[in-house]
């Protein structure tokens, strides 16, 4: 009997453990105040001679053979409204392939014809079209343009939940200073009364985000 009453008093525990977590990683309002104070906010806007662009906003619709915007898509998008204001004076696209199966899609040639059907001339766009990683994009973007300009004024374009990370990553790769244009932000400031009380399966998917940075976090430290 005092065997099956301690069983019980342990499920119910686990019970009351899980109920706790999983109120807490699906409440709207714990994970949006946690992400609304780790994406970066906007810089004073300056005059740049270059946005980089990071790459991861689209991919190849094969059905086509056309450009496929993801979520993303607002890293470029941003960088083109930021080019016809004239805040930034080229465009540099940094993206290659991330996929080991495909390695002849380069998201970065994709995003240039998509610049050119726009309008936008040659002359205003830069290509870096090997980087795989945020690590690469740093690498290989500042050396391109190292040599044409090596004292260009940089903003990096991308999005707001990959900016700390990618600030770390690119500071790291030269003594120049760099400013980060956020995109794509993952929700408003605002907060409703069901953020406070409902459990939320996107609140879900914005955690999911937020380990893969902590953890890319991480894994850049240890590759440098």
């Amino acid at each position: 009997m005092a065997l099956v009453t301690k069983r019980s008093k342990k499920r119910k525990q686990y019970l009351i453990l899980s109920l706790i977590f999983f109120f807490f990683f699906s409440n709207g309002f714990i994970v949006g105040k946690i992400i609304n104070s780790y994406e970066a906010g906007y810089p004073k806007i300056q005059q740049y001679d270059v946005g980089i662009v990071l790459g991861g906003f689209s991919g190849l619709n094969k059905r086509n053979d056309e450009i496929a915007f993801s979520g993303a898509s607002d890293r470029l998008f941003q960088a083109i409204a930021l080019y016809k204001k004239g805040i930034i004076k080229q465009i540099l696209l940094s993206s290659g392939s991330a996929n080991l199966i495909d390695k002849e899609v380069k998201e970065a040639d994709l995003a240039l014809k998509y610049l050119r059907l726009i309008g936008i001339p040659d002359s205003a766009i830069l290509i870096e079209n090997q980087s795989r990683n945020t690590i690469e994009n740093a690498r290989y973007s500042l050396a391109l343009i190292a040599k044409k300009n090596p004292q260009a004024k940089v903003l990096v374009i991308t999005s707001a939940w990959h900016i700390p990370r990618a600030k770390i990553i690119f500071d790291r790769h030269t003594k120049n200073k760099i400013e980060y244009y956020p995109t794509n932000f993952s929700r408003g400031t605002e907060f409703e009364l069901g953020d406070f009380i409902i459990p939320n399966t996107a609140a879900l998917g914005t955690w999911e985000l937020l380990f893969k940075e902590w953890i890319g976090l991480l894994v850049d430290r240890i590759r440098g």
